[in-house]
């Protein structure tokens, strides 16, 4: 007897479906040929690779003298290692440290550097490998570190706490000493007040025994380390800053929040020997004007004996604000210098020759961390100009806005960028330091890199900068500035909260034409072409206005948060004055346009009342085609011509199957329309189980999205049926939608449509598309709409026939249940909006397999998504190169094609091996050597070399479109326009941003979702290849700029002024080491100063300490509760290799003793043996002796 089961009944259900239509099992055998997939788990791994920028709200700096390496520490817990161009490491702290960086301190020549955070840990570095890793820490629990302080050449790090208190603890070991300098023994016995926080330690330059202690109230103590005891003591009458020494150990300088410095000497006295004010200055009255406090002083001397006294702020308090912005340099006796910067000054390190305090320094520039920027002065070219820093700091010039990423572009990309960018830039760089960048440790190989990267970067100030990226190093290679072409505006808006109408809002760049379109805030779309040259022209401005009367109260969706950055809204003259002016104007006449990319087209699309957000943009050179959507439909430009080509609702696309039935909106609208309820009926319903039903309207003009299960989606029958791709989860495989013109005379049918398929199930839908069975509507009217008006209140209101049941109030307390439809903050990830504004998010120009009756052709098509869902299509004839410029392009809309569940956020082609099918492109020529124009294909995109199988019947697919919305993706093949794969990407969150890239010479789907997943699915079968989570999605300034690009590379802006690169690619990954720089190269130590002759005879020469001695274990042991030893991550390994080295040496040493035992038996055996021989010999000769003179007689000898 024949075994039954459920997949066989399934299967024979299938195949019987397939006989019975038409051509069926030759599609079937079409679609389900064999792509190979050649990607697999196992190529894919995350890796976070590179870091660029300046980092954001930086707290601390340090420089290793010797190593030459600067470390910037900031307030979320990273910290950078700079050195030479290409030396740029980046760490962070985790765990409870991940917090601000208050202190650094390097252990000068020897790859170590010790950091304070915010939660008072101290944490020991290793920066000898490539990527520094954390040894061990120290978390105080008691008292709040404010002050470290390493004496070059030992292992006892001095600690200064918010209490008062000095602690010192070794490096190696990282424990407490027991010698512990309290507060209340270093201060005056007679002082009943606490001296505040320590703010400053050091040693005296010649006598190591001695340590400078400075309280915050201005109390100072040299302490005497041996004796245990203050040596002297000294108060300011004003709160202390900072400390320096002089390197000859006498005197030493001070700063004060007053603006004023003083020099003590050593001894006692109650006054210091000079106290001036540097910037103060006497008024008539012979008052001295207040200053702001002075932060930071340092003293250094050269060889030829100048002393350079170098601090932050004490302006006069009338010049400037509270926050330092300045850098004096006075060289005694010759002159003061003060220096000015853009930001406020966070710390400052001056760059010595010697690293021992007690030599000559020889300082050499000063490096001085500000707010927003790093800045280094030459001290040793007059006038202390700034050097010209090789990193790339300035990314955040302006803010970034947008991001895009472009791996593996055409090679002759970056010099043509470079050329232009760098003539522009010789013009405009002067007054830099002709000496080189005193910041050169480590040491970097550029590694050869078989493809190029170009990041371009839109900016609010509507600059865009093109940065070459490759080899993981970012260098600016040309700054383009928007603003160029317009005129600058009379009134400029003082609200600094207020978009600036410049700042760039999305980029589109064919890299192979080199035509770049930018769209701005205002709503302005200009387009850009590249010469090498400068020219002379003028700037085609092509008006198109978008004007549309709306209802007096028009609201979204309660569930939506896609809220139009400019809602159409009735206005008075006088605010209309005040829009019009405020709008950009284009320049006119003849304009000179340096080399790089110069304007030609300037798009401008706005309401009457004002501007439109800009959703979506594409260029297209073959097609001489540009391309934009907006928040309420499409237009499409004929850069050739430079006029416009279509310029459409997005409701106009649909035709008359609009899926919604909204209320007819055209210039001639019939007074009999619908009513206002009716006409802003929510698509929610549509999304989630594609019921196409009215729900009333209570004070709001839409609803939230209902969550069905299977069992009780409902479907009201109508004529009109479109494909589906359900929810994901197979619950719905077609769409029945009702007219209102139905709801009104009564419902002809209900119908329960049920599909229980599984999501990795291949789908081959009967149904036909809507795109495919209705006829192209003829061209749209000029885009000028009217809405239903306000006179239409007062019509009846005409209920559904659902909200007559029961069942309104469930559907809607569901609604508020469903968190699925949840949306994005911005345009960029926005999908649900009231259905009268469809926003155009995903554009795209590609020859496509369109038409079901003549597919043996491609035909250009226009493909677009919108924040509903749809996948709309429109029909262009693009006249021959020859005719180009005679012939007029003819774009139709065809109407819908498909259907997702979310805002449509990505799409692309592939062939029928499923191979990437690259865009078609104009080769780039100079004006005066373009000839022909040639279809290629872009080197970008990596694609098969198996051209599509040629059919004589015309039934096999030739293509498959990847869709991808904030919830699905879905595979549909072309022309048969069936559902061949889907995939429900997220349960209660949604994508941020999908890409389809090309990989290992494969494809697959990228995805960021909102939950901080990363993911990757194979094509087409949308089989999951990766899912880790990588990064929550906490600001929308991630979502913004978060990019992907091929080879599996990506980035996003981590911080406003930083990028951070990622990776999936597993070989990639193994590759990061090598391209990464050696921030450690081992250096001789520089010889510390010899002692004179004189200074040594009369007492006045160096002291050493025993710190060993004094801090070690005869100091006693440390208060346990103080401070609590943290082992690092590698603690169990490294323990683990202490052991084993140690045990292999006590081996190693036994087996050299024993070796030595032998070698000693040896040598002893040999020396009995001579000595026996010796003896031999000896008893031989006295025989031979004895023998010769035995017979003879006394008196014979």
């Amino acid at each position: 007897m024949k075994k039954f089961t459920f997949k066989g009944v399934l299967d024979g259900f299938r195949s019987s479906v397939n006989q019975q239509t038409p051509g069926g099992g030759a599609v079937k055998s079409c679609i389900e040929q064999e792509i190979q997939e050649t990607l697999r788990p196992e190529h894919f791994q995350l890796k976070k690779t590179f870091r660029h920028g300046f980092p954001f709200s930086p707290t601390a700096l340090a420089f290793d003298p010797v190593q030459r390496i600067l470390a910037v520490g900031d307030k979320s817990g990273s910290m950078r290692l700079l050195g030479k161009f290409g030396v740029d490491a980046h760490v962070k702290h985790e765990g409870e440290s991940a917090c601000a960086v208050n202190l650094i301190e390097f252990l000068v020549n020897e790859g170590s550097l010790v950091t304070a955070t915010a939660d008072d840990t101290l944490h020991l570095w290793n920066f000898r490998p490539k990527i520094p890793k954390v040894v061990q820490s120290l978390k105080f629990q008691r008292e709040r570190i404010t002050r470290l302080h390493l004496p070059i050449g030992t292992k006892w790090l001095y600690i200064g706490t918010e209490k008062g208190n000095t602690h010192i603890v070794h490096i190696d070991s990282f424990s407490l000493s027991g010698y512990v300098i309290n507060w209340n023994k270093a201060i005056d016995p007679i002082r009943k007040t606490h001296p505040g926080a320590v703010v400053h330690l050091s040693d005296n330059p010649l006598d190591a025994n001695k340590l400078l202690i400075g309280f915050e109230s201005g109390q100072l103590v040299l302490w005497d380390m041996r004796g245990k005891c203050a040596e002297f003591r000294w108060l300011s009458q004003e709160s202390l800053s900072s400390c320096s020494w002089h390197h000859e150990g006498k005197h030493f300088i001070t700063s004060h929040t007053d603006g004023s410095l003083c020099t003590w000497p050593l001894k006692i006295s109650p006054k210091p020997l000079i106290h001036h004010f540097p910037h103060a200055k006497t008024n008539k009255e012979g008052k001295t004007e207040s200053c702001n406090s002075i932060h930071k002083v340092e003293v250094k001397t050269n060889r030829l004996g100048d002393q350079f006294t170098i601090f932050s702020g004490g302006l006069p308090t009338e010049k400037c604000n509270t926050k330092s912005h300045c850098i004096t340099v006075m060289v005694q006796g010759k002159s003061t210098t003060v220096l000015e910067m853009e930001h406020s000054v966070i710390d400052f390190v001056t760059m010595c020759e010697s690293p021992w305090n007690s030599d000559l320094q020889e300082p050499y520039a000063v490096a001085v961390l500000l707010h927003n920027d790093l800045v280094l002065i030459d001290l040793l070219t007059p006038g202390y100009p700034t050097f010209e820093s090789p990193y790339s700091m300035d990314l955040h010039e302006s803010p970034i806005t947008c991001c895009t990423y472009l791996a593996d572009c055409p090679s002759d990309l970056v010099p043509a960028f470079y050329s232009v960018g760098r003539s522009a830039a010789t013009n405009r760089r002067s007054g830099y330091s002709e000496r080189e960048w005193p910041i050169n440790g480590g040491e970097w190989q550029p590694t050869s890199c078989s493809y190029s990267e170009i990041i371009v970067t839109g900016h609010q100030d509507g600059s865009i900068k093109f940065w070459d990226s490759s080899a993981g190093t970012l260098q600016v290679l040309y700054k383009l500035k928007t603003s160029k072409i317009f005129e600058k505006p009379r009134v400029r808006s003082l609200d600094l909260n207020e978009d600036d109408p410049l700042a760039i809002s999305i980029l589109s760049l064919c890299a192979e034409s080199r035509k770049l379109c930018v769209a701005c805030n205002c709503g302005y779309v200009v387009l850009f072409k590249f010469r090498r040259a400068e020219s002379t022209g003028d700037i085609v401005v092509l008006d198109i206005p978008f004007t549309m009367e709306t209802l007096t109260e028009f609201d979204g969706s309660p569930e939506c948060e896609f809220i139009p950055k400019s809602l159409p809204k009735p206005i008075d003259a006088t605010e209309n004055d005040k829009k019009n002016c405020s709008l950009l104007k284009v320049k006119s006449g003849q304009q000179r346009k340096p080399p790089g990319f110069q304007a030609q087209l300037v798009c401008a699309s706005s309401w009457a009342s004002g501007s439109v957000q800009i959703t979506a943009l594409t260029i297209n050179s073959n097609y001489g085609l540009m391309a934009y959507g907006n928040e309420y439909g499409l237009t499409i430009v004929d850069i050739v011509k430079k006029c416009c080509v279509l310029n459409v609702c997005t409701q106009e696309i649909y035709g008359s199957i609009d899926p919604y039935s909204r209320t007819p909106r055209s210039p001639k609208r019939l007074e009999n329309s619908q009513s206002k309820d009716d006409s802003l009926r929510s698509p929610s319903i549509d999304q989630c189980s594609r019921e196409h039903i009215q729900l009333e309207q209570s004070g709001m003009q839409s609803m939230a999205p209902i969550s069905l299960t299977p069992s009780n989606s409902l479907g009201i029958a109508s004529h009109n049926a479109t494909v589906d791709s359900g929810d994901g989860g197979g619950n719905v495989g077609c769409v029945a939608e009702c007219k209102d013109t139905d709801i009104e005379t009564g419902v002809d049918a209900i119908c329960i449509v049920v599909d229980h398929t599984d999501d990795q199930q291949q789908h081959h839908s009967t149904a036909e598309s809507v795109g495919g069975t209705l006829p192209p509507p003829p061209k749209a009217p000029p885009r000028t709409k009217r809405m239903s008006s306000t006179d239409a209140s007062s019509k009846p209101v005409k209920k559904s026939f659902l909200d007559s049941l029961p069942l309104s109030k469930l559907v809607r307390y569901y609604n508020k249940l469903d968190n699925s439809f949840s949306r994005s903050r911005s345009s960029s990830m926005s999908s649900l909006e009231n259905n009268a504004m469809e926003a155009v998010t995903c554009l795209a120009f590609a020859d496509s397999y369109v038409k079901k009756s003549d597919p043996s052709m491609a035909l250009p098509t226009a493909w677009l998504g919108t924040s509903l869902g749809s996948i709309l299509t429109i029909s262009l004839s693009v006249p021959e190169y020859d005719l180009r410029k005679a012939n007029v392009v003819q774009a139709v809309p065809t109407g819908a094609m498909f259907r997702l569940k979310g805002s449509i956020l990505s799409m692309s082609l592939l062939d029928c091996n499923g191979a990437l099918i690259p865009y078609a492109f104009e080769t780039w020529r100079e004006d005066a050597k373009d000839g022909k124009e040639k279809r290629e294909r872009t080197p970008t995109k990596t694609s098969s070399n198996k051209m599509s199988p040629t059919n004589p019947d015309g039934l096999c697919d030739r293509q498959f479109i990847v869709i991808a919305s904030e919830k699905q993706a879905g595979v549909y093949a072309l022309p048969s326009q069936n559902c061949v794969y889907r995939k429900k990407l997220v349960d209660f969150d949604f994508i941020v941003k999908a890409e389809i890239i090309s990989m290992k010479d494969s494809v697959c789907l990228i995805c960021y979702a909102s939950n901080g997943h990363l993911m990757v699915f194979t094509l087409p079968s949308l089989k999951p290849l990766l899912e880790i989570d990588f990064l929550p999605l906490a600001d929308l300034r991630i979502s913004r700029t978060f990019s992907f690009s091929n080879k599996g590379h990506g980035l996003y802006l981590v911080t406003p002024t930083e990028i951070q690169k990622f990776t999936v690619c597993q070989e990639f990954s193994h590759q990061y080491n090598n391209m990464l720089g050696d921030l450690y190269v081992p250096h001789d130590m520089p010889e510390a100063p010899k002692e004179s002759f004189f200074k040594g005879l009369f007492g006045g020469g160096m002291r050493n300490l025993d710190r060993e001695e004094l801090f070690g274990e005869s100091s006693g042991k440390a208060n346990r509760s103080v401070a609590k030893h943290i082992p690092g991550p590698n603690a169990s390994i490294q323990e683990l290799g202490t052991r084993t080295s140690t045990a292999t040496s006590e081996i190693s040493k036994a087996h050299q003793l024993m070796l030595e035992r032998g070698d000693k038996l040896s040598q002893l055996e040999e020396r009995t043996e001579r000595m026996a021989n010796e003896a031999q010999q000896f008893s031989s000769s006295a025989h031979l002796l004895m023998n010769k003179y035995k017979d003879k007689k006394w008196y014979q000898l």
